[in-house]
């Protein structure tokens, strides 16, 4: 509705692009994740510019320091690491599982990723290149929440990567650990 409104056509319409646009690859669309956790939650799916680099043109960033500064950023790089999973679970083989949770009392995760009989894996992006304890918190709520359905949960804070840090892994909080992008993208 809000897309219909000012471009003057229907909500089919608007669906059928959006269908053609997600069938053609050019945007991802997450679907909430759905499992019971005595919580309201949020319904509606979250879309993503699949190509990061058309998604800075389109925004007029051109250059690094153009995107360091932009608002844009952690949304760009969440954006980037929806398609690299994606990308990763199609050139294995494996059916596309990607969803985040986001409840009505604010609490977000930006990607679950299932895992078979191996649990989820919640995945908190962060642009940024120091990883701070707290980045996992939300993660850790959530985790804490799902105890009680014997889900096996691992938390993993995917960030940039920093060329003073070599270590491909580090644990920053009790059951949290954060990988940078690549690294974590060489997991899946």
């Amino acid at each position: 509705s809000d897309l219909a409104a000012p471009l003057g056509v229907s909500v089919p319409t608007i669906n059928q692009w959006l269908d053609v646009l997600e069938l053609t690859l050019q945007v991802l669309l997450v679907p909430p994740y759905f499992d019971n956790f005595g919580k309201r939650l949020v319904k509606s799916p979250k879309m993503y510019i699949a190509d990061s680099g058309l998604a800075c043109h389109l925004l007029g960033i051109e250059t690094k320091a153009e995107l360091a500064k932009s608002p844009f950023r952690g949304v760009l790089f969440e954006g980037f690491v929806a398609s690299e999973i994606v990308k990763a679970q199609t050139n294995a083989g494996l059916r596309r599982e990607l969803y985040y949770f986001r409840d009505r009392q604010g609490l977000e995760i930006d990607f679950l990723l299932p895992r078979g009989n191996r649990g989820l894996t919640l995945i908190e992006c962060k642009a940024s290149k120091t990883v701070k304890p707290e980045m996992a918190d939300p993660a850790l709520r959530l985790a804490a929440s799902m105890k009680s359905k014997r889900t096996a949960v691992d938390i993993v804070v995917v960030h940039e990567a920093s060329a003073s840090t070599g270590l491909a892994s580090t644990v920053i909080a009790p059951g949290a650990k954060a990988l940078t992008w690549r690294d974590f993208i060489g997991t899946l």
